[in-house]
């Protein structure tokens, strides 16, 4: 895959993996990217996982073309994109990683060398003049680790954008409900806690002349780069995305849920544009926590559970506020068959996020629900749509 003249697609598909950093269902499966950019020197810009080690080597020695590689920059060292740097450092003995200090520490700690004699430490600001290309260097500290570099090349237009910009899914998997779906999974589940940071880096974008992304994951974004750069700033200043309602709930018996879709309905007959609604327990948590970011409100609903909240609903809000959860607003219906308590320990575990307004009505059901706990639902459904 030529990206441009210059640069050429070398990375690789996983269809092994079940879960993405043992925690995130990815049915298409994973791209680790990994490109060669070609001047009168050549860089290759990051390696992949282990696991495709010898795939990846030699997707590179067929865009090389017979040559040999001058550089390996290095822009972050998680292993599914470092794990294949020693192979390469010993393919290639006369090439020179480029990287940050703190990669450079990291690659001690995994591969027991930080290649001091062949290496070249890089900061944001620092360049490298392949002959043709040149390779400017921004700091990106945690987005999403610290260690972070992203790389421009100016006569290319274009901005290698390490874990930013990625999404989930392999790149030889058509991808029938269009980037922003897999994307914003993969942002807010593995890059979200770090808005700011983000930020930080989409600032410093705004003064390129960016043609084309390339990402480590997923695909290389090259039309209206406007509409990737406008949700990433979205995304990461917690901004709405949607017009929208979540629900999600948890349920021992269907009590719950039936309170919970109860809502959905009356959501709906007010005009809600979309009231999106979640099992816990059943789907997939990572959906769960793209949509409260997506939707500027929420409903929790959850029973009592050995004097607190269902294990699942536990989960899901210290995500929630480990992910930097704020500026939304949140309803709760609480169920418990004799001390209802889910409500009060939801808004206890919520109080901590900033800017995050609780709605003034609230769902207590003592069992199942009563004609009292319908007129109280419409009631929260009303306050809700504001």
């Amino acid at each position: 895959m030529d990206i441009s003249k210059d640069i050429i697609y070398v990375g690789v598909n996983d269809h092994e993996i079940d879960l993405f950093e043992g925690q995130y269902v990815v049915p298409n499966g994973m791209a680790y990217n990994s490109y060669v950019v070609r001047g009168e020197r050549t860089a290759v810009m990051d390696s992949v996982d282990r696991h495709f080690t010898d795939e990846w080597l030699g997707n590179v020695s067929a865009a090389l073309e017979g040559g040999k590689p001058d550089y390996l920059v290095v822009q972050h060292m998680e292993p599914d994109h470092s794990g294949s740097i020693e192979a390469f450092m010993a393919a290639y003995p006369e090439a020179v990683i480029v990287s940050s200090a703190g990669a450079f520490k990291m690659m001690k700690n995994y591969f027991g060398t930080d290649y001091p004699d062949r290496r070249l430490v890089v900061g944001g600001g620092a360049t490298l003049d392949l002959g043709g290309h040149t390779l400017s260097f921004i700091a990106a500290p945690m987005v999403h680790w610290p260690e972070v570099i992203m790389t421009y090349d100016p006569e290319a237009r274009t901005l290698f954008s390490a874990d930013g910009f990625g999404k989930f899914g392999a790149l030889d998997v058509e991808d029938e409900e269009g980037w922003a779906c897999e994307a914003r999974r993969y942002y807010f589940g593995i890059v979200g806690k770090f808005g700011q940071q983000v930020q930080a880096v989409l600032k410093k974008a705004a003064a390129l002349d960016i043609a084309a992304i390339c990402p480590l994951h997923g695909p290389v974004l090259t039309e209206d780069i406007g509409y990737y750069v406008n949700l990433y700033d979205i995304w990461s200043s917690y901004g709405v995305e949607s017009e929208g309602v979540v629900i999600a709930y948890t349920s021992v018996y269907g009590h719950t849920r039936a309170a919970a879709e109860l809502l959905k309905a009356k959501l709906e007959e007010l005009g809600c544009p979309k009231a999106a609604i979640t099992d816990l327990a059943r789907d997939d948590m990572a959906e769960a926590v793209e949509d409260a970011f997506r939707y500027g409100r929420m409903v929790l609903a959850t029973t009592t559970y050995n004097g607190g909240i269902f294990p699942f609903m536990r989960e899901f809000i210290e995500t929630l506020a480990e992910h930097g959860y704020k500026n939304r607003t949140v309803g709760f219906i609480e169920n418990g068959s004799w001390a209802p308590m889910a409500a009060k320990t939801m808004r206890a575990m919520l109080e901590g996020c900033r800017d995050v307004k609780f709605a003034e009505n609230s769902v207590r059901i003592m069992g199942s629900m009563t004609p009292e706990n319908e007129a109280q639902i419409e009631a929260l459904a009303r306050e809700i749509m504001g």
